[in-house]
């Protein structure tokens, strides 16, 4: 492989100016777009020896034939002209939001002579007033039902309004109680602007000063014994109240702020946004998103804001937006939002303590379920599964598709409690009921726990196990073969081109052939076979990455918990006959020396530092320790 790229630009071609930078392929494609504030010392980053790039970096600048750029006066227009860009040629290497899917608003349409309420997904109705977005449809019903008994303003369509206006018989709603317009023939037009207006700042916010109002207006009439006028007021307090109890209060009243969640792997991501207005979470959204190059948090942030604040859907930003973390170009970004929002400076913040920092934790968590339910969903398709199956058996070479497939991971706590774990996925799908755990005494290394795990994995295939035949109890076992014995078609070791060659080593020993070996790294995601100087790159969305990664998550997963389990049963079955030492601080124990062997080695000086631990204690955990 070439060092260089034979399309990279001169030196002194490109300027130092602010722009934007497009890389196509041969046929014209373009599969990246990105900005910079210095056009030279961002693109020079993109032409560095290959063998130094990310390896999803070196695989864009190799599928391209070719880059261009565009300089702009400043680095808002970069960004601007970037997302442009981004939406007109929706290149494959740039962030791809999934699931995308049109949320519902509460809109009332100010622009109209009498204003209606309604339930809409259309963000472009002109001069109407958004609330939102609600995660679900009912919920936007739900709190218009209750709205409209405190303030009854028109629900009606604007053909029946029409009609009732010109007629002067109430529209059909109005008939039946659910429509306050003046077409219902109870208020006039200006009554109901009147009604409007206080609906509307209501919804902005200002909910005190009506819940004031009515609480002090039904205790006068009550006062008077105007018992219906009394029960009118109570009844509307409590439609205020019943909306106010499903927005819950988060916040001080005077904030107005949107928050952004975010949780994200090597492949996907997840953004959950919570619109907060006066303190409480007036509208949530969410989206998928998926990451083809390496991008980190900040990266991610960047393109998040710019999608979320589209100017093409509903806009309503807040004076501050707390983030994860602050990209880059925060200056720039908060310009540009001022610059949409069109009144006041727009603050990007992360929150470092108190109540928005825990409502980010809030936020963060709901994007975690969400990244989880995403994959848990996308794993459950069977097209995808199969279609996975397919591309990692052309991706690696293999004659078939591995309908079953081995994954093993090594793990261990500073060199101790070395432990290996053996999943199996059949169809694409988990067979936990063949899933194994090892224990491992003594090893160098990982390549050393992964040759022996593997040859005592492979020794069951060239020996096989009986399995007792349950059903005849005089039966010979030696007829019906346990699951362990059964061969995978591919076998996944956790790591590179060490962890490979251990493995190889394995499979060599036990004279099998016919199995296929490949190790994934984490770090970059690539699949490293056997005497391969290269490794086998995947496409970031594709299905069959996406299933080889959670075969292996799944693998470093099982591994940790019987890690785990392992090492609670020994330090509790050692350390479970001192009078005073609970679960809790053998737990600091074990935190403060990692295993009961470094504990074994320890001081009683030295185990007094651990919180909780007295010089007695120490010394009769010593004792306890060296007496065995």
């Amino acid at each position: 492989m070439a060092s260089t790229l034979s399309y990279r630009p001169r030196p002194g071609e490109i300027p130092t100016s602010p722009g934007v930078y497009r890389f196509r392929d041969d046929s014209g494609r373009v599969l990246y777009v990105g900005k910079a504030k210095n056009l030279r010392a961002r693109l020079s980053n993109y032409f560095a020896p290959l063998p130094s790039l990310h390896e999803r970096t070196r695989r864009m600048v190799t599928t391209a034939t070719g880059v261009e750029w565009t300089v702009v006066g400043s680095d808002i227009d970069a960004l601007q002209l970037e997302y442009t860009w981004i939406k007109e040629f929706e290149p494959p290497f740039n962030v791809k939001f999934r699931d995308d899917k049109t949320y519902p608003y509460m809109a009332v349409t100010l622009g109209d002579e009498a204003p209606r309420v309604l339930v809409t997904r259309n963000p472009r109705i002109r001069g109407a007033k958004y609330f939102g977005p609600y995660p679900k449809i009912w919920a936007v019903h739900e709190t218009i039902d209750l709205m409209v008994k405190a303030f009854p303003i028109r629900t009606c369509s604007d053909s029946s309004y029409k009609r009732a206006m010109q007629s002067g018989r109430p529209c059909f709603p109005g008939q039946i109680g659910r429509c306050g317009g003046p077409c219902s023939g109870r208020v006039t037009i200006d009554e109901h602007r009147h009604l409007v207006d206080d609906f509307v700042s209501f919804m902005n916010g200002n909910d005190k000063r009506f819940t004031t109002e009515a609480t002090k207006r039904m205790r006068e009439a009550a006062a008077v014994q105007d018992y219906e006028s009394a029960a009118r007021y109570r009844d509307r307090l409590q439609a205020l109240e019943a909306v106010l109890d499903k927005s819950a209060v988060v916040l001080k009243d005077s904030v107005d702020s949107d928050l952004f969640g975010l949780a994200h792997d090597e492949l996907s991501a997840a953004v959950q946004q919570f619109i907060v207005r006066s303190g409480r979470i007036r509208g949530v959204r969410s989206w998928t998103v998926d990451k083809e190059l390496d991008l980190s948090a900040a990266e991610l942030v960047d393109s998040i804001l710019q999608r979320a604040y589209d100017s093409g859907g509903v806009v309503d930003i807040p004076r501050e937006i707390l983030v994860p973390e602050l990209p880059e170009d925060a200056v720039e970004l908060e310009a540009w939002l001022a610059g949409l929002r069109g009144k006041g400076k727009v603050r990007l913040r992360t929150a470092q303590r108190g109540e928005k920092a825990a409502l980010m934790q809030t936020a963060e968590i709901n994007a975690k379920n969400a990244l989880k339910l995403y994959k848990t969903r996308r794993s459950a398709d069977f097209v995808a599964r199969s279609q996975a199956l397919t591309d990692i058996q052309d991706a690696i070479g293999m004659e078939q598709a591995p309908l079953r497939i081995e994954c093993f991971d090594v793990s261990h706590l500073s060199g101790t409690n070395i432990v290996a774990s053996m999943v199996v996925f059949e169809d694409g799908l988990a067979r936990k009921d063949q899933y194994r755990r090892f224990s491992i005494a003594e090893s160098t290394d990982d390549t050393e726990s992964i040759y022996q795990v593997l040859s005592r994995r492979l020794a069951y295939l060239t020996h096989p196990e009986p399995e007792p035949d349950d059903t005849d109890p005089e039966a010979d076992a030696v007829a019906k073969p346990r699951k362990f014995a059964y061969p995978p078609q591919l076998l996944i070791v956790d790591g590179g081109q060490p962890q490979v060659q251990a493995a190889q080593r394995a499979l060599l020993e036990s004279g099998r052939t016919d199995i296929q070996l490949a190790g994934m790294a984490k770090r970059l995601e690539e699949i490293w076979l056997p005497d391969s100087d290269y490794p086998v790159i995947l496409p970031r969305n594709s299905e069959a990455l996406f299933l080889l990664q959670r075969v292996r998550d799944e693998a470093h997963r099982f591994a940790i918990t019987y890690q785990r389990t392992k090492r609670r049963k020994d330090i509790s079955s050692v350390l479970a006959d001192i009078p005073g030492l609970g679960p809790a601080r053998v737990k600091a124990l074990l935190r403060h020396f990692g295993s009961v062997a470094r504990l074994k080695e320890a001081a009683p000086d030295a185990i007094t530092e651990v919180a909780g631990i007295g010089p007695a204690l120490a010394t009769a955990i010593h004792a306890q320790l060296n007496s065995r």
